[in-house]
Protein backbone atom coordinates (compact mmCIF):
# COMPACT_ATOMS: atom_id res chain seq x y z
CA UNK A 1 0.00 0.00 0.00
CA UNK A 2 1.57 3.72 0.75
CA UNK A 3 3.01 3.44 3.17
CA UNK A 4 4.58 0.58 5.35
CA UNK A 5 2.19 -0.09 8.38
CA UNK A 6 -0.67 2.01 7.65
CA UNK A 7 -4.05 0.47 7.00
CA UNK A 8 -5.97 1.38 3.96
CA UNK A 9 -9.38 3.05 4.54
CA UNK A 10 -12.52 1.23 3.35
CA UNK A 11 -15.06 2.62 0.84
CA UNK A 12 -16.07 6.09 1.11
CA UNK A 13 -19.49 6.20 3.09
CA UNK A 14 -22.40 6.76 1.42
CA UNK A 15 -22.96 10.09 2.52
CA UNK A 16 -19.39 11.26 0.92
CA UNK A 17 -20.87 10.42 -2.14
CA UNK A 18 -22.98 11.88 -5.33
CA UNK A 19 -26.80 10.97 -4.80
CA UNK A 20 -26.26 8.99 -8.76
CA UNK A 21 -23.38 6.19 -6.85
CA UNK A 22 -26.46 4.50 -5.92
CA UNK A 23 -29.78 5.34 -8.05
CA UNK A 24 -28.62 5.92 -11.75
CA UNK A 25 -26.65 2.28 -12.61
CA UNK A 26 -26.13 3.66 -16.12
CA UNK A 27 -24.42 7.24 -14.86
CA UNK A 28 -21.88 5.26 -12.83
CA UNK A 29 -20.57 2.49 -15.74
CA UNK A 30 -19.85 5.54 -17.87
CA UNK A 31 -17.99 7.18 -14.87
CA UNK A 32 -16.30 4.17 -14.35
CA UNK A 33 -15.42 2.84 -17.58
CA UNK A 34 -11.62 4.24 -18.97
CA UNK A 35 -10.37 7.76 -21.04
CA UNK A 36 -10.36 7.39 -24.51
CA UNK A 37 -7.00 7.63 -25.53
CA UNK A 38 -7.50 11.01 -26.90
CA UNK A 39 -9.56 14.35 -25.29
CA UNK A 40 -10.60 15.11 -29.10
CA UNK A 41 -12.94 12.13 -29.66
CA UNK A 42 -15.64 13.40 -27.54
CA UNK A 43 -14.22 16.82 -25.15
CA UNK A 44 -17.94 16.71 -23.52
CA UNK A 45 -17.99 13.34 -21.95
CA UNK A 46 -14.50 13.60 -21.47
CA UNK A 47 -14.70 17.04 -19.51
CA UNK A 48 -17.60 15.22 -17.92
CA UNK A 49 -16.41 12.45 -16.40
CA UNK A 50 -13.09 13.86 -15.54
CA UNK A 51 -14.70 16.68 -13.23
CA UNK A 52 -16.67 14.10 -11.57
CA UNK A 53 -13.91 12.55 -10.30
CA UNK A 54 -11.02 15.45 -9.90
CA UNK A 55 -14.33 17.21 -7.49
CA UNK A 56 -14.32 13.43 -6.03
CA UNK A 57 -11.01 12.94 -5.39
CA UNK A 58 -9.93 16.36 -3.69
CA UNK A 59 -13.50 15.89 -1.52
CA UNK A 60 -12.22 12.45 -0.08
CA UNK A 61 -8.39 13.62 0.69
CA UNK A 62 -10.10 16.75 2.65
CA UNK A 63 -12.73 14.83 4.30
CA UNK A 64 -10.10 12.51 5.70
CA UNK A 65 -7.21 15.05 6.56
CA UNK A 66 -4.44 12.94 5.21
CA UNK A 67 -2.08 14.74 3.04
CA UNK A 68 -0.90 11.47 1.47
CA UNK A 69 -2.27 8.69 -1.06
CA UNK A 70 -2.02 6.59 -3.75
CA UNK A 71 -3.75 5.21 -6.87
CA UNK A 72 -4.29 1.86 -5.01
CA UNK A 73 -6.28 3.79 -1.50
CA UNK A 74 -8.27 5.67 -3.80
CA UNK A 75 -9.51 2.71 -6.07
CA UNK A 76 -10.39 0.43 -2.64
CA UNK A 77 -12.24 3.72 -1.67
CA UNK A 78 -14.23 4.35 -4.84
CA UNK A 79 -15.28 0.24 -5.23
CA UNK A 80 -18.97 -0.03 -6.08
CA UNK A 81 -20.45 -3.25 -6.61
CA UNK A 82 -17.21 -5.20 -6.47
CA UNK A 83 -16.12 -2.50 -9.73
CA UNK A 84 -13.58 -0.22 -9.77
CA UNK A 85 -12.77 2.75 -11.19
CA UNK A 86 -10.63 2.12 -14.55
CA UNK A 87 -9.79 6.02 -15.20
CA UNK A 88 -8.57 6.60 -11.88
CA UNK A 89 -5.58 6.77 -12.92
CA UNK A 90 -5.67 9.48 -15.55
CA UNK A 91 -7.75 11.61 -13.50
CA UNK A 92 -4.33 11.08 -11.07
CA UNK A 93 -2.44 12.55 -13.77
CA UNK A 94 -4.37 15.46 -14.73
CA UNK A 95 -4.30 16.25 -10.97
CA UNK A 96 -0.37 15.72 -11.39
CA UNK A 97 -0.47 18.07 -13.87
CA UNK A 98 -2.85 21.05 -12.36
CA UNK A 99 -0.38 21.15 -9.75
CA UNK A 100 -2.93 19.61 -7.43
CA UNK A 101 -1.28 16.69 -6.43
CA UNK A 102 2.41 16.19 -6.69
CA UNK A 103 4.88 12.86 -5.78
CA UNK A 104 6.23 12.45 -2.69
CA UNK A 105 9.69 11.97 -3.83
CA UNK A 106 9.54 15.20 -6.32
CA UNK A 107 8.64 17.04 -2.78
CA UNK A 108 11.08 16.07 -0.75
CA UNK A 109 13.51 16.76 -3.40
CA UNK A 110 12.37 20.23 -4.12
CA UNK A 111 13.06 20.94 -0.45
CA UNK A 112 16.62 23.01 -0.42
CA UNK A 113 17.79 21.98 2.57
CA UNK A 114 19.75 19.51 4.45
CA UNK A 115 16.98 17.30 5.08
CA UNK A 116 18.55 14.01 4.94
CA UNK A 117 20.73 14.65 8.17
CA UNK A 118 17.36 14.31 9.98
CA UNK A 119 15.37 12.63 7.26
CA UNK A 120 17.72 8.88 7.61
CA UNK A 121 14.95 6.54 8.79
CA UNK A 122 12.37 7.95 8.01
CA UNK A 123 11.84 8.45 4.34
CA UNK A 124 13.08 5.93 1.99
CA UNK A 125 14.20 7.57 -0.58
CA UNK A 126 15.21 6.84 -4.34
CA UNK A 127 17.56 8.67 -5.76
CA UNK A 128 17.18 7.60 -8.99
CA UNK A 129 13.15 8.15 -9.20
CA UNK A 130 13.49 11.68 -8.53
CA UNK A 131 15.73 11.89 -11.86
CA UNK A 132 13.86 9.72 -13.98
CA UNK A 133 10.39 11.79 -12.57
CA UNK A 134 12.13 14.91 -13.40
CA UNK A 135 13.02 13.90 -17.33
CA UNK A 136 9.24 12.40 -17.82
CA UNK A 137 7.77 15.12 -15.75
CA UNK A 138 4.00 14.80 -14.39
CA UNK A 139 3.02 12.95 -18.04
CA UNK A 140 3.22 9.46 -16.86
CA UNK A 141 0.41 7.84 -14.90
CA UNK A 142 1.57 7.07 -11.03
CA UNK A 143 1.61 3.75 -10.11
CA UNK A 144 -0.27 1.73 -7.72
CA UNK A 145 1.66 2.16 -4.67
CA UNK A 146 3.44 5.64 -5.21
CA UNK A 147 3.02 7.83 -2.78
CA UNK A 148 1.28 11.72 -3.89
CA UNK A 149 0.33 14.47 -2.00
CA UNK A 150 -2.51 16.84 -1.71
CA UNK A 151 -0.56 20.24 -1.99
CA UNK A 152 -3.13 22.32 -1.03
CA UNK A 153 -3.97 20.48 2.20
CA UNK A 154 -0.32 19.71 3.40
CA UNK A 155 0.29 23.77 2.93
CA UNK A 156 -2.86 24.61 5.26
CA UNK A 157 -1.88 21.48 8.28
CA UNK A 158 1.73 22.75 8.09
CA UNK A 159 -0.02 26.21 9.12
CA UNK A 160 -1.69 24.83 11.72
CA UNK A 161 1.06 23.16 13.01
CA UNK A 162 2.51 26.75 12.87
CA UNK A 163 0.38 28.58 14.76
CA UNK A 164 -0.32 25.79 17.00
CA UNK A 165 3.57 26.16 18.20
CA UNK A 166 3.43 30.33 18.53
CA UNK A 167 0.09 29.61 20.57
CA UNK A 168 1.97 27.13 23.09
CA UNK A 169 4.33 27.92 25.86
CA UNK A 170 7.27 26.18 23.02
CA UNK A 171 7.10 29.74 21.89
CA UNK A 172 8.99 31.26 24.80
CA UNK A 173 12.56 30.32 22.77
CA UNK A 174 12.38 30.04 18.96
CA UNK A 175 14.47 26.59 19.36
CA UNK A 176 12.92 23.65 20.50
CA UNK A 177 13.63 19.59 20.86
CA UNK A 178 12.07 17.48 17.62
CA UNK A 179 10.27 15.07 20.16
CA UNK A 180 8.57 18.02 22.30
CA UNK A 181 7.06 19.49 18.95
CA UNK A 182 6.02 15.90 17.87
CA UNK A 183 4.37 15.83 21.29
CA UNK A 184 2.71 18.90 20.66
CA UNK A 185 1.34 18.39 16.85
CA UNK A 186 0.04 14.68 17.96
CA UNK A 187 -3.56 15.75 17.39
CA UNK A 188 -2.62 16.99 14.00
CA UNK A 189 -0.08 14.54 12.45
CA UNK A 190 -2.05 11.09 12.33
CA UNK A 191 1.78 9.60 12.09
CA UNK A 192 4.98 10.31 12.02
CA UNK A 193 5.81 10.52 8.32
CA UNK A 194 2.58 13.47 7.85
CA UNK A 195 4.91 15.01 10.33
CA UNK A 196 7.69 14.89 8.93
CA UNK A 197 6.43 16.30 5.95
CA UNK A 198 4.78 19.24 7.62
CA UNK A 199 8.19 20.19 8.96
CA UNK A 200 9.81 19.63 5.09
CA UNK A 201 6.79 21.84 4.30
CA UNK A 202 7.68 24.56 6.93
CA UNK A 203 10.98 24.24 5.92
CA UNK A 204 10.53 25.14 1.98
CA UNK A 205 8.59 27.89 2.73
CA UNK A 206 11.71 29.26 5.28
CA UNK A 207 10.01 29.34 8.32
CA UNK A 208 11.82 26.29 10.09
CA UNK A 209 15.03 25.26 10.00
CA UNK A 210 16.12 21.90 11.46
CA UNK A 211 19.68 20.70 13.48
CA UNK A 212 21.45 17.24 14.41
CA UNK A 213 22.85 18.92 18.20
CA UNK A 214 25.06 16.09 19.54
CA UNK A 215 22.42 13.08 18.61
CA UNK A 216 19.59 14.79 18.99
CA UNK A 217 17.61 16.77 16.25
CA UNK A 218 16.29 20.34 17.23
CA UNK A 219 13.97 23.06 15.37
CA UNK A 220 14.13 26.62 15.20
CA UNK A 221 11.12 28.33 14.19
CA UNK A 222 11.03 31.72 12.92
CA UNK A 223 10.07 34.52 15.54
CA UNK A 224 6.89 35.81 13.99
CA UNK A 225 3.72 34.70 12.02
CA UNK A 226 4.94 35.69 8.34
CA UNK A 227 8.84 36.13 9.34
CA UNK A 228 11.56 34.13 7.46
CA UNK A 229 13.72 32.04 9.90
CA UNK A 230 17.58 33.20 10.20
CA UNK A 231 19.58 29.84 10.18
CA UNK A 232 20.64 28.32 13.72
CA UNK A 233 23.52 30.15 15.17
CA UNK A 234 25.57 29.44 18.20
CA UNK A 235 23.09 31.65 20.39
CA UNK A 236 20.30 29.73 19.67
CA UNK A 237 22.29 26.44 20.43
CA UNK A 238 23.91 27.56 23.58
CA UNK A 239 20.22 28.86 24.91
CA UNK A 240 18.80 25.47 23.86
CA UNK A 241 21.14 23.77 25.92
CA UNK A 242 20.58 26.60 28.94
CA UNK A 243 16.99 25.01 28.64
CA UNK A 244 18.03 21.64 28.58
CA UNK A 245 19.95 21.95 32.03
CA UNK A 246 17.61 24.23 33.29
CA UNK A 247 14.49 21.37 32.62
CA UNK A 248 17.18 18.29 33.80
CA UNK A 249 18.04 20.31 37.42
CA UNK A 250 14.51 20.58 37.53
CA UNK A 251 13.40 16.97 37.21
CA UNK A 252 17.20 16.00 39.38
CA UNK A 253 15.72 18.46 42.25
CA UNK A 254 12.20 16.90 42.33
CA UNK A 255 13.95 13.42 42.55
CA UNK A 256 16.02 14.47 45.29
CA UNK A 257 13.18 15.81 47.09
CA UNK A 258 11.38 12.82 46.92
CA UNK A 259 14.28 11.01 48.05
CA UNK A 260 14.98 13.01 51.41
CA UNK A 261 11.08 12.40 51.85
CA UNK A 262 11.77 8.97 52.13
CA UNK A 263 14.42 8.82 54.26
CA UNK A 264 12.39 10.72 56.55
CA UNK A 265 10.15 8.43 56.67
CA UNK A 266 12.35 5.53 56.95
CA UNK A 267 13.58 7.35 59.92
CA UNK A 268 10.14 7.64 61.50
CA UNK A 269 9.65 3.94 61.04
CA UNK A 270 12.76 3.17 62.33
CA UNK A 271 11.98 5.32 66.01
CA UNK A 272 9.03 3.48 66.43
CA UNK A 273 10.50 0.23 66.16
CA UNK A 274 13.14 0.76 68.10
CA UNK A 275 15.93 0.90 65.92
CA UNK A 276 17.94 3.98 66.84
CA UNK A 277 21.18 3.82 64.75
CA UNK A 278 19.02 3.01 61.74
CA UNK A 279 17.13 6.07 62.04
CA UNK A 280 20.43 7.79 62.91
CA UNK A 281 21.44 6.70 59.35
CA UNK A 282 18.30 7.53 57.75
CA UNK A 283 18.34 11.34 59.07
CA UNK A 284 22.29 12.00 57.69
CA UNK A 285 20.68 10.55 54.56
CA UNK A 286 18.34 13.08 54.54
CA UNK A 287 20.58 15.48 55.61
CA UNK A 288 23.08 15.13 52.83
CA UNK A 289 20.16 14.95 50.07
CA UNK A 290 18.96 18.51 51.24
CA UNK A 291 22.54 20.01 51.12
CA UNK A 292 22.95 18.34 47.21
CA UNK A 293 19.19 19.86 46.82
CA UNK A 294 20.50 23.10 48.09
CA UNK A 295 23.41 23.08 45.58
CA UNK A 296 21.13 22.06 42.72
CA UNK A 297 18.58 25.37 43.41
CA UNK A 298 21.97 27.85 43.34
CA UNK A 299 22.50 25.56 40.36
CA UNK A 300 19.09 26.20 38.74
CA UNK A 301 18.57 29.59 40.02
CA UNK A 302 22.16 30.49 38.33
CA UNK A 303 20.59 28.83 35.13
CA UNK A 304 17.22 30.50 35.19
CA UNK A 305 19.04 34.48 35.85
CA UNK A 306 21.20 33.79 32.73
CA UNK A 307 18.09 32.66 30.84
CA UNK A 308 16.40 35.39 31.91
CA UNK A 309 19.02 38.19 31.32
CA UNK A 310 18.70 36.37 27.45
CA UNK A 311 14.97 36.93 27.03
CA UNK A 312 16.14 40.48 28.72
CA UNK A 313 18.65 41.28 26.02
CA UNK A 314 16.30 39.75 23.57
CA UNK A 315 13.40 42.14 24.14
CA UNK A 316 15.85 44.68 24.39
CA UNK A 317 17.44 44.11 21.02
CA UNK A 318 13.57 44.11 19.72
CA UNK A 319 12.60 47.54 21.37
CA UNK A 320 16.18 48.95 19.95
CA UNK A 321 15.46 47.66 16.67
CA UNK A 322 12.05 49.36 16.65
CA UNK A 323 13.64 53.20 18.04
CA UNK A 324 16.31 52.30 15.36
CA UNK A 325 13.75 51.96 12.74
CA UNK A 326 11.52 54.48 14.12
CA UNK A 327 14.63 57.01 13.72
CA UNK A 328 15.32 56.22 10.54
CA UNK A 329 11.90 56.72 9.36
CA UNK A 330 11.60 60.27 11.04
CA UNK A 331 14.82 61.51 9.54
CA UNK A 332 13.34 60.80 6.54
CA UNK A 333 9.65 62.57 7.05
CA UNK A 334 11.62 65.95 8.45
CA UNK A 335 14.71 65.96 5.55
CA UNK A 336 13.51 68.69 4.34
CA UNK A 337 12.19 70.66 7.53
CA UNK A 338 14.31 73.62 9.87
CA UNK A 339 13.53 75.51 12.38
CA UNK A 340 14.29 78.60 9.61
CA UNK A 341 12.13 77.05 7.16
CA UNK A 342 9.55 76.67 9.69
CA UNK A 343 9.76 80.40 11.43
CA UNK A 344 9.90 81.72 7.71
CA UNK A 345 6.54 79.64 6.43
CA UNK A 346 4.50 81.20 9.98
CA UNK A 347 5.69 84.91 9.17
CA UNK A 348 4.40 84.54 5.62
CA UNK A 349 1.06 83.01 7.19
CA UNK A 350 0.47 86.09 9.50
CA UNK A 351 1.54 88.50 7.01
CA UNK A 352 -1.08 86.82 4.49
CA UNK A 353 -3.38 86.93 6.86
CA UNK A 354 -3.14 90.45 7.45
CA UNK A 355 -3.38 91.75 4.38
CA UNK A 356 -6.46 89.51 3.90
CA UNK A 357 -8.06 91.58 6.93
CA UNK A 358 -7.26 94.71 5.42
CA UNK A 359 -8.45 93.95 2.12
CA UNK A 360 -11.82 92.88 3.51
CA UNK A 361 -11.95 96.12 5.62
CA UNK A 362 -11.19 97.70 2.53
CA UNK A 363 -14.23 96.25 0.67
CA UNK A 364 -16.80 96.81 3.38
CA UNK A 365 -16.36 100.72 3.59
CA UNK A 366 -16.90 101.42 0.34
CA UNK A 367 -20.66 102.22 -0.51
CA UNK A 368 -22.19 101.42 -3.79
CA UNK A 369 -21.92 104.09 -7.04
CA UNK A 370 -18.98 105.71 -4.63
CA UNK A 371 -21.82 107.08 -2.00
CA UNK A 372 -21.23 106.67 1.74
CA UNK A 373 -24.53 106.21 2.90
CA UNK A 374 -24.75 106.83 7.13
CA UNK A 375 -26.53 104.30 8.40
CA UNK A 376 -28.27 106.08 11.63
CA UNK A 377 -29.98 108.58 8.67
CA UNK A 378 -31.08 104.99 6.93
CA UNK A 379 -32.49 103.64 10.66
CA UNK A 380 -34.59 107.21 10.98
CA UNK A 381 -35.75 106.90 7.39
CA UNK A 382 -37.31 103.23 8.13
CA UNK A 383 -38.93 104.31 11.27
CA UNK A 384 -40.77 106.94 9.35
CA UNK A 385 -41.57 104.63 6.75
CA UNK A 386 -42.75 102.09 9.43
CA UNK A 387 -44.63 105.18 11.10
CA UNK A 388 -46.64 106.17 7.64
CA UNK A 389 -47.36 102.49 6.97
CA UNK A 390 -49.63 102.58 10.25
CA UNK A 391 -51.53 105.69 9.31
CA UNK A 392 -52.44 104.60 6.10
CA UNK A 393 -54.69 101.42 6.50
CA UNK A 394 -56.15 100.24 3.03
CA UNK A 395 -59.42 98.96 2.71
CA UNK A 396 -59.93 96.42 0.19
CA UNK A 397 -63.08 94.76 -0.88
CA UNK A 398 -63.50 90.85 0.28
CA UNK A 399 -62.22 88.46 -2.11
CA UNK A 400 -65.30 87.18 -4.66
CA UNK A 401 -67.26 83.59 -3.09
CA UNK A 402 -67.74 82.63 -6.36
CA UNK A 403 -66.44 79.85 -7.52
CA UNK A 404 -66.30 79.41 -11.36
CA UNK A 405 -67.01 75.97 -12.08
CA UNK A 406 -67.40 76.10 -16.15
CA UNK A 407 -65.95 78.70 -18.43
CA UNK A 408 -67.83 81.98 -19.05
CA UNK A 409 -69.61 82.37 -22.62
CA UNK A 410 -69.16 85.75 -24.45
CA UNK A 411 -72.96 86.58 -23.91
CA UNK A 412 -72.95 86.12 -20.08
CA UNK A 413 -69.62 88.18 -20.23
CA UNK A 414 -71.81 91.12 -22.14
CA UNK A 415 -74.55 90.98 -19.84
CA UNK A 416 -72.84 91.16 -17.18
CA UNK A 417 -70.58 94.39 -18.68
CA UNK A 418 -74.05 96.15 -19.16
CA UNK A 419 -75.08 95.18 -15.82
CA UNK A 420 -72.31 96.74 -14.46
CA UNK A 421 -72.41 100.00 -16.66
CA UNK A 422 -76.04 100.46 -15.56
CA UNK A 423 -75.22 100.22 -11.72
CA UNK A 424 -72.36 102.50 -12.06
CA UNK A 425 -75.00 105.34 -14.02
CA UNK A 426 -77.44 104.74 -11.50
CA UNK A 427 -74.67 105.12 -8.71
CA UNK A 428 -73.33 108.71 -10.21
CA UNK A 429 -76.53 109.98 -10.14
CA UNK A 430 -78.23 109.09 -6.95
CA UNK A 431 -74.63 110.09 -5.04
CA UNK A 432 -75.14 114.19 -4.06
CA UNK A 433 -72.69 115.77 -2.08
CA UNK A 434 -72.75 115.56 1.13
CA UNK A 435 -73.22 119.83 2.08
CA UNK A 436 -75.68 119.95 -0.27
CA UNK A 437 -78.84 117.75 0.14
CA UNK A 438 -78.32 116.14 3.94
CA UNK A 439 -81.60 114.02 3.64
CA UNK A 440 -80.86 111.87 0.90
CA UNK A 441 -78.32 109.98 2.91
CA UNK A 442 -80.73 109.54 5.20
CA UNK A 443 -82.63 107.64 1.91
CA UNK A 444 -80.02 105.70 1.77
CA UNK A 445 -79.36 104.56 5.03
CA UNK A 446 -75.74 105.17 5.61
Amino acid sequence: MCSPGEASPGPAPAGDLPPEWETDDERMAFLFSAFKQSREVNSTEWDSKMAFWVGLVLARGRRRGAVRTCLRELQNGFERRGSVPLGLGTVLRELLRRGKLQRESDFMASVDSSWISWGVGVFILKPLKWTLSSVLGDSKIPEEDEVLIYVELLQEKAEEVYRLYHSSALSSHPVVALSELRSLCAGLCPDERTFYLLLLQLQKEKRVTILEQNGEKIVKFARGLHAKVSPMNDVDIGVYQLMQSEQLLSQKVESLSQEAEKCKEDARSACRAGKKQLALRCLKAKRRTERRIEELHSKLDAVQGILDRIYASQTDQMVFNAYQAGVGALKLSMKDVTVERAENLVDQIQELCDTQDEVAQTLAGVGINGLEVDSEELEEELDSLLQDSSKDSLDLPPAPQRVLSAPISDAELEAELERLSVSDGDLAQKTPSASSEPKTALGLNL
